[in-house]
């Protein structure tokens, strides 16, 4: 079986293109699973370092308002679909896994030109163009937020990483903190803004770790590639640790006791998943759908929200000190996220994409001409009513969130 990902550009495209590719070689090491990507995004480095074939296509970002640029979009997008679908064919796909961003438009349109069949992940509350796109092609579409409005969507969560997904925080917590360099008897603050880290929070942090550092709180500070500099501080009893970037993010995670971070759909399912309770400072660009990433965690009491433009040196003080200090606050906040975790969504999207992949096998075969694809139209081809392949239960006939086994919730580990 031969899997095409297209998933590129950020770390919340391409971890969870990423995690179903491991899901898949995990249910069947003869898979075969090629990521489609740009020259321009963070998959240059994660794709190969995860073991993963990297083919690249041109980017073709579409712009967001009536500009000029507008009118150069129909060429470049003929080059890129030309190149996404000359990758079908060299690999001979048996099916295409699209998770929005500039990769998935050109390959959701040569995946339906070549007929391979197309499944759709959206992460988002409210859908990309690409991925809006991509569920007009085709009837297996899954979400991972409950409230997408998406066509032909079935809520299925977020797929992360069995790393994080099985973590035992307090069980790997003193190994953790040992590769940070940080100490075993004090709490710890991760503060991280994504994969390109966040000014806002970088600055509202630099006026604020004297008094954090204060109270005896680490921090580990995730400061992003472009941004290691930004804040010095001198040695002394409590730690603070900058790093620019975390390729395992399980080891920040078993480190640290509370996180201060955005509210990407990516960071909300990780962070629930392993039962961590966090600030969220929701992205202020875009249309708010990191707000509604994070409102039902907090609305459950998993985590704070504040405002970007209201994130300060004075907020930290003033709120998220008092309960981070708060060792019994801290552990019903960390009950709370683990309940609203979703630990199984890798192997749910790829048994979908297995049974789509064998369905179009099946048909293929069934047919005895020896065509290397479907006619359009034909059942179980993109977007034909017919055999779709089974695909994981309703969410009212899966488990609920919080029988998912998550990590039992505790206090600091300094309190132990």
């Amino acid at each position: 079986m031969r899997v095409v990902l297209a998933g590129g550009g950020t770390a919340g495209h391409i971890e969870p293109a990423l995690a179903l590719a491991d899901a898949l070689r995990r249910a069947d090491g003869g898979i075969q699973v090629t990521c489609l990507g740009t020259q321009r995004g963070l998959e240059t480095r994660l794709v190969p370092m995860r073991g993963y074939e990297l083919a690249l296509i041109p980017a073709v970002p579409l712009p967001r308002s009536v500009t000029p640029k507008l009118l150069t979009v129909p060429g470049r997008l003929a080059g890129a679909v030309h190149s996404a679908g000359t990758v079908l064919e060299r690999v001979h796909a048996d099916v295409l896994v699209g998770f929005g961003g500039y990769v998935a438009t050109p390959a959701y349109l040569a995946a339906k030109r070549h007929k391979v069949p197309i499944v759709v992940h959206e992460a988002n509350p409210f859908p990309g163009i690409a991925n809006r796109l991509g569920a007009r092609l085709t009837t297996h579409v899954f979400t991972g937020h409950p409230d997408t409005k998406l066509r032909n969507a079935q809520y299925l969560g977020q797929p992360i990483r069995r790393e994080i997904a099985d973590l035992d925080r307090f069980a790997a917590g003193d190994k953790a903190r040992a590769h940070f360099g940080l100490r075993t008897d004090l709490p710890v603050l991760l503060v991280f803004g994504g994969s390109q880290g966040a000014k806002s929070l970088n600055h509202a942090l630099a006026g604020a770790l004297d008094a954090i550092r204060g109270v005896g709180v680490q921090v580990l500070h995730v400061t992003g590639p472009r941004n290691s500099s930004e804040i010095q501080v001198p040695s002394g009893p409590v730690p603070y640790v900058a790093v620019p970037y975390v390729d395992r993010m399980e080891l920040a995670y078993a480190a640290a006791d509370f996180a201060l971070c955005r509210a990407g759909a990516m960071t909300c399912a990780e962070l629930t998943a392993v039962g961590m309770p966090a600030g969220y400072v929701p992205l202020p660009i875009g249309n708010g759908e990191q707000r509604l990433n994070a409102l039902p965690i907090v609305q459950h009491g998993g985590g704070l929200l504040v405002e970007d433009d209201e994130l300060t040196a004075d907020w930290i003080k003033g709120s998220l000190l008092p309960v981070l200090t708060n060792i019994d606050q801290v552990a019903a906040m960390s009950e709370a996220a683990a309940a609203l975790g979703r630990k199984d969504a890798d192997r749910w999207l790829a048994k979908a994409v297995i049974d789509v992949a064998a369905a179009q096998t099946a048909h293929r075969d069934a047919a005895g001409d020896g065509q290397a694809r479907q006619a359009p139209g034909a059942p179980g081809a993109p977007g034909a009513p017919g055999p779709d392949g089974p695909v994981p239960p309703a969410a009212d006939q899966r488990p609920p969130a919080g029988d998912q086994s998550p990590p039992a919730p505790g206090r600091h580990r300094h309190a132990r």
